[in-house]
């Protein structure tokens, strides 16, 4: 949907959380990205105006970080890892079962507009190799099996449950969020800092370790 003034006024309003107006610019893409399903020319003009900068100012920025896209995504974004340690584990196989399912390669949209895949080089999700993402919610130990029944659950708008609580929406909805902007799920999720992720601090604890002080000081 084309950029409103509605949208002008939640620029606003992200802006004005700032101390310095241009740290907003990031929270501002996701924003235009959560109307348009990109960051449009329009997008970057608007968010240009409202910080006082040039147009190359914003796009350089639009361009440098992978989570700006250019073009228009689908419905929902799958994102698969294959950095080593998830390719190795299956992400390669993954990413194999996901553009065959789909019949599409990396960074293409199905022609129905339901999904847009993409490889990923690394989620920081090393701890529940294989990672995908589903409009950035992390779906941790997957196999091609769970993966082929996520997609069948979106296809049909089922209730698709990440592995971390949070109940999946859409790319859309996901990139308002992550603009900043109240969804009313701050509650909803779970922690999921289970005994696999806290491995390393229990040993730690364990063995009196600590890290060392600012500075050099035990």
């Amino acid at each position: 949907m084309p950029l409103s003034d509605q949208t002008r006024v939640e620029i606003r309003e992200i802006i004005a959380k700032y101390p310095e107006p241009r740290s907003a610019l990031l929270p501002m893409l996701h924003l235009v990205q959560s109307e348009e399903g990109m960051v449009s020319t329009a997008g970057i003009e608007m968010c240009a105006e409202e910080l006082g900068l040039t147009s190359a100012e914003v796009a350089s920025v639009a361009t440098f970080y992978t989570m700006y896209k250019r073009r228009p995504v689908g419905k929902h974004l799958i994102g698969v890892c294959v950095n080593p340690q998830c390719g190795i584990l299956g992400g390669d196989k993954l990413w194999e079962t996901l553009t065959e399912e789909l019949g599409v390669d990396n960074d293409e949209t199905t022609e129905d507009g339901e999904f847009s895949v993409e490889r990923i080089e690394c989620q920081a999700a090393c701890t529940y190799a294989p990672a995908v993402t589903v409009d950035w919610e992390f779906m941790d130990n997957m196999d091609p099996d769970k993966l082929r029944e996520t997609l069948a659950k979106l296809r049909a708008g089922e209730e698709v449950v990440s592995t971390r609580g949070a109940v999946i929406r859409d790319f859309c909805a996901t990139e308002r969020t992550l603009a900043g902007l109240d969804d009313g799920l701050a509650d909803s999720g779970d922690n999921n800092a289970d005994e696999i992720m806290l491995a390393g601090l229990t040993y730690a604890k364990e063995n009196g370790m600590s890290a060392p002080l600012p500075g050099g000081d035990e």
